[in-house]
């Protein structure tokens, strides 16, 4: 108990003041806020503890509180302070993800019970996470695709309207940004989940033996073919097919392989018989496939074949706005893999992570944390100046704006979602917008 901390958050001094004592002497560590905003700051994916807060607050009232600390991890228990007369908002609270309630007045002993039980419970949750971390797993589409920029909010509605049917999926992203991660979700939310998840790279199979890697062969079609062997298409029958880099598919194979998606059958090397697939096709590529084909390198009709259902992934310069939550999932992930305990990311790292360019998007990220994990990552503030020598306080002014820009586009121009979403109030969005030159009408003309 001694590790876990309790956030109290209430407007009014003296009950602020006296509930933190009584919580303190039943041997909890607190810390107070007179307002949500500045407790806000202190709540992360990996926070361990407990929020206490009042749901009738000047500002940003408990259920708007409680809706933000959900954005940044649904899992974190939330218990409201009540009133006699707002039990009917605290019941439509816990049915919106809150904890528990405690009504006004209450008894410390009570309040603390609420807490113990809501500290195990958020230590079975971290603990799963830690577990499900080492086995590379994740709970759920939010946490395998994080972000809240708009277009990784598209990007996970797209996944799972595309994952729940058997379409054949096209995926196209530059290198590094999670296209296999997007794939083995579609698999995942599938009625083929429990069948087999089939990854070729297409870019890496021998071209003298490719034929016979996906389609299979019998015994003396071609010289050292002793033993009838399964293809890998056979392989992944009643699950799913994944054609990494699909644009580096040999020319003359793409044709076969047409043949294979039409009529999802295929034959052997060294056989005259047909063999029934039942499988679903993702392909992945980097390259635009539509200049491969108007180069001669692809089959405009493949194309069309396979991009029944496409799919893009944003690079990292397209959703800057998410660099700082992922570069902390990924560390956390790193520090649970490699057994090291988590390590605090300042400010100052969060920004410099943000306004960094990331050329190998997620893969270079997720190396730069396992890098920090590992004591290889420099943290301070020296070490983290870019090359064009740009100071803090313009790195943090760079990334506030892109924030702000990027909510604008999200919401269409509309400013009190905007507001309200980032926790701000009207006149600082205006003070902000001005300082920054943002102007909403041309930032939902861009979009």
């Amino acid at each position: 108990m001694s590790e876990s901390r309790i956030l109290l958050v209430d407007d009014e001094e003296e009950l602020r003041r006296s509930s933190a004592q009584a919580l303190e002497l039943a041997g909890f560590r607190v810390d107070t806020f007179a307002c949500a905003e500045d407790a806000l700051e202190r709540i992360a994916f990996s926070f361990h503890g407990v929020v206490i807060s009042d749901i009738r607050m000047p500002g940003m009232d408990g259920m708007t509180f409680l809706q933000r600390i959900r954005e940044i991890d649904a899992e974190l228990p939330v218990i409201l302070v009540t009133g006699h007369g707002d039990v009917q908002l605290a019941v439509r609270a816990m049915r919106e993800g809150a904890y528990d309630f405690v009504e006004k007045p209450f008894t410390a002993q009570m309040l603390a019970g609420t807490i113990r039980r809501a500290l195990d419970w958020r230590a079975l949750v971290l603990e799963n996470r830690r577990l499900r971390a080492v086995a590379g797993k994740r709970d759920d589409i939010e946490q395998r695709l994080p972000g809240r920029s708009q277009a990784m909010v598209d990007l996970r509605y797209r996944v799972r309207a595309i994952g729940a049917s058997d379409a054949d999926t096209l995926i196209i992203g530059e290198t590094g940004v999670g296209k296999e991660v997007v794939a083995r979700a579609l698999h995942d939310l599938s009625s083929r989940a429990r069948g087999p998840f089939i990854a070729i790279n297409c870019a890496a199979l021998p071209q003298n033996l490719i034929e016979s890697e996906l389609f299979g062969h019998e015994p003396g079609a071609f010289p050292g073919a002793l033993r009838p062997r399964y293809g890998k298409f056979e392989h992944g029958r009643g699950g799913t097919i994944l054609l990494d880099e699909i644009g580096s598919m040999p020319f003359n194979l793409q044709a076969k392989f047409l043949r294979v998606l039409q009529e999802r059958v295929i034959t052997r090397l060294g056989s005259n018989e047909t063999v029934s697939l039942d499988v679903r096709f993702i392909a992945t590529s980097k390259v635009d496939l539509e200049r491969e084909v108007a180069n001669g390198r692809f089959r405009a009709d493949l194309l069309y074949r396979l991009n029944v259902a496409t799919l893009r992934v944003p690079t990292l310069s397209q959703r800057r706005s998410d660099i700082p939550l992922l570069f902390m999932q990924l560390v956390r992930e790193s520090a649970a893999r490699y057994g090291r305990d988590d390590v605090e990311i300042s400010a100052a790292l969060a920004s410099d992570m943000a306004s960094r360019e990331w050329p190998g998007n997620v893969r270079e990220l997720r190396n730069a944390a396992e890098r920090l994990i590992l004591g290889l990552e420099p943290e301070s503030e020296e070490a983290l100046a870019p090359a064009n020598g740009q100071r803090l306080a313009e790195k943090v002014a760079a990334f506030e704006r892109s924030v702000i820009a990027s909510a604008l586009a999200a919401h269409g121009g509309a400013l009190k979602p905007v507001y309200e979403s980032l926790g701000i109030s009207r006149k600082t969005l205006y003070e902000k917008m001005q300082k920054f030159g943002l102007d909403k009408k041309a930032l939902t003309e861009e979009r």
